[in-house]
């Protein structure tokens, strides 16, 4: 299996993952194909495998950089920075895996529920950080005021352990909503960065990458210490 998903990994770097074919695998193996189907049951199931590496990855990267984080005793909203740095970081250095989570979705390819528990490890992070945020009092919103009852599904405020969406105050409806914004400035910001978009833009991308996850995560009520910066205060609280 180690050499199985060795040669894979290097197929979706070199074909990407559309071209995955578990035929080129067997080649690389020295076998037959019909061999490669006594570890795995079709190219879907290798690419499931592949999928959650990468999901659990990225989960890990989140988590460990969130504990380090609170051990130091670091507010709720510089783990998120820190769990966001470090996405970012294993990002970088894998970006082929990246894409295959996080990109253009594989067509034809409908994910199994193997890839759910996987997929949830970095919001589990996203949430511990809200939940702690409103636990301390330090979660202060300057984003809009809306509705938020109906926005999500309601799988979403028992993942979040919630209940029932109708049992839930407002304030915190309003911050599990606002939280897609985490996760869409996060992936949002490594997207660009990865893809080219920001070549003759960004002259300093690790700082223009911390700005922009502090610059959304304010919007929700995580106000992240950025250190001084030029006519500004010390802090990215713009509320």
């Amino acid at each position: 299996m180690a050499e199985l998903l060795a040669s894979a990994r290097a197929h979706l770097v070199a074909d990407g993952a559309a071209s995955l074919s578990l035929r080129a695998v067997a080649r690389d193996l020295g076998v037959a194909s019909s061999a490669v189907y006594r570890y795995v049951a079709s190219r879907d199931a290798l690419l499931t495998l592949l999928i959650v590496e990468a999901y659990d990855a990225a989960g890990s990267a989140a988590e460990g950089a969130a504990r380090a984080a609170e051990q130091r005793g670091d507010a709720p909203a510089q783990r998120w920075l820190e769990a966001a740095r470090a996405v970012r970081a294993w990002a970088l250095a894998h970006p082929h895996s990246f894409e295959l989570v996080y990109g253009t979705p594989v067509r034809g390819y409908r994910a199994p529920a193997d890839t759910v528990a996987p997929a949830l490890r970095l919001w589990s992070v996203l949430v511990g950080v809200l939940v702690a945020a409103h636990a301390d009092g330090s979660l202060r919103p300057v984003g809009p005021v809306y509705d938020p009852r109906g926005l999500v599904d309601p799988g979403v405020y028992a993942f979040a352990g919630l209940g029932a969406e109708d049992e839930v105050p407002d304030d915190v409806a309003l911050a599990l909503t606002r939280s897609m914004s985490l996760f869409a400035s996060l992936v949002g910001a490594i997207t660009a960065e990865l893809f080219g978009h920001l070549h003759n833009v960004a002259a300093d991308a690790d700082r223009l990458f911390d700005v922009t996850i502090a610059t959304a995560s304010a919007g929700i009520g995580l106000h992240v210490d950025l250190g001084a910066g030029a006519g500004l205060g010390a802090t990215a609280d713009l509320g």
